[in-house]
């Protein structure tokens, strides 16, 4: 049995005729850049996520980017950013001349420790970048609330649990990445709600900053050739637009195959020899990654080859948490303060889990998996 960790032909193939369609009326109309299913997929946008403000953009790292320009901050203000995470959050924050202070995450949820945050924060520090990892929210309430209790900025990054809900405090179930000050996405093919290419999109209630980003995504234009302040050039082209506005509509859908998919795997997977995902109270999970925990690298390691001979692909994210990239190794850390994302970095092994799965191929990876510690 030859199993894909992402099958996007699948997923193509089922949604064919929709998705030629919206492609055809694109070639027709000619209209490549700013075309109408740009502007008829931020309005579906807001409606799904009940945002007021809503602006596509080419990916999920330039969201960042116009999203950290809007706040003007000085150079070499601090950053707080989780060290178990993908680069492009530290990324951007380097490349605008900030300084990334790497925050530890918890052990069993993978997302920011509320604790860590906090001890970190200085009289530099300016805002916090919170990350949604693996498909469901971080603690984001708590994260706000320090926030706002040493005004910091809070720039959610929301790309790997869009279409997740958020339980609040007073009850209320919202989408996450609507309580920031900005959230961010990315629509790249493997997200749960991936185009055929690269893009992106920012969510705020902030009417002013939402104008600025807008202006910032547009080369800092608040008219054609007007340009009120310095930009960038990054669209959501509107073949990439008119194919999201299709698969939207299944997003819903997609997400509970993923949820059934990891059912699957909770129910006929040995936990005596790993660790699941834990799925937390305030927040449900749409299973972007089914990651579990190993022993030890060892462990790890040699399950990834035993899955790999079997046909069974398998993903570490991330083999080596960002405080210790090459790209920061001028960064000085202090001993074990980022522990917990040291440890993941060695143990984490993510299973395939795409809406696309049957039954057959899911059983079948945990069973090998179960069969593997039986060896």
């Amino acid at each position: 049995m030859k199993i894909k960790f992402l099958d996007l032909r699948r997923e193509y193939l089922r949604i064919k005729k929709e998705i030629d369609d919206s492609l055809f009326n694109v070639l027709e109309s000619t209209d490549f850049i700013k075309g109408q299913s740009v502007t008829d997929f931020e309005t579906k946008l807001k409606k799904y996520t009940n945002s007021k403000n809503v602006i596509t953009c080419g990916n999920g790292t330039d969201a960042i980017q116009a999203s950290l320009m809007a706040f003007d901050f000085p150079r070499n203000s601090e950053v707080l950013i989780p060290s178990f995470t993908y680069i492009a959050t530290a990324e951007v924050v380097s490349l605008l001349g900030l300084k990334p202070v790497f925050v530890d995450v918890s052990i069993d949820t993978f997302n920011i420790d509320i604790n860590d945050f906090r001890s970190k924060i200085t009289s530099k520090s300016v805002a916090v970048l919170p990350v949604n990892l693996y498909g469901q929210s971080c603690e984001i309430e708590k994260v706000i609330e320090i926030s706002k209790e040493y005004n910091l900025k809070v720039i959610e990054d929301n790309a790997q649990s869009f279409g997740a809900e958020y339980k609040k405090l007073s009850g209320k179930i919202i989408k996450t990445g609507t309580l920031s000050d900005v959230s961010t996405t990315s629509f790249f093919p493997s997200k749960n709600l991936g185009c055929f290419g690269d893009g992106g999109a920012i969510f705020s209630n902030d009417d002013k900053i939402s104008e600025k980003i807008r202006m910032i995504c547009n080369h800092g234009q608040s008219k054609k050739y007007y340009h009120e302040i310095i930009g960038m050039n990054s669209r959501l082209d509107t073949i990439q637009a008119s194919i999201l506005l299709k698969k939207l509509k299944i997003l819903d859908s997609q997400i509970l195959r993923r949820q059934n998919n990891a059912k699957i795997y909770i129910e006929n997977l040995d936990n005596n020899n790993i660790t699941l995902p834990e799925v937390l109270q305030f927040s449900n999970h749409t299973y972007h990654q089914f990651t579990i925990r190993l022993k030890n690298v060892k462990i790890r390691n040699n399950l990834k080859l035993f899955l790999a001979k079997s046909g069974i692909p398998s993903v570490i994210y991330y083999p080596i948490p960002i405080h210790q990239q090459n790209a920061f190794k001028n960064i000085k850390i202090k001993k074990k303060s980022l522990s917990n994302s040291e440890n993941l970095s060695k143990t984490v092994l993510s299973l395939p889990i795409h809406p696309e799965l049957n039954v057959k191929e899911l059983k079948f990876i945990c069973k090998t998996i179960n069969n593997y510690f039986k060896v």
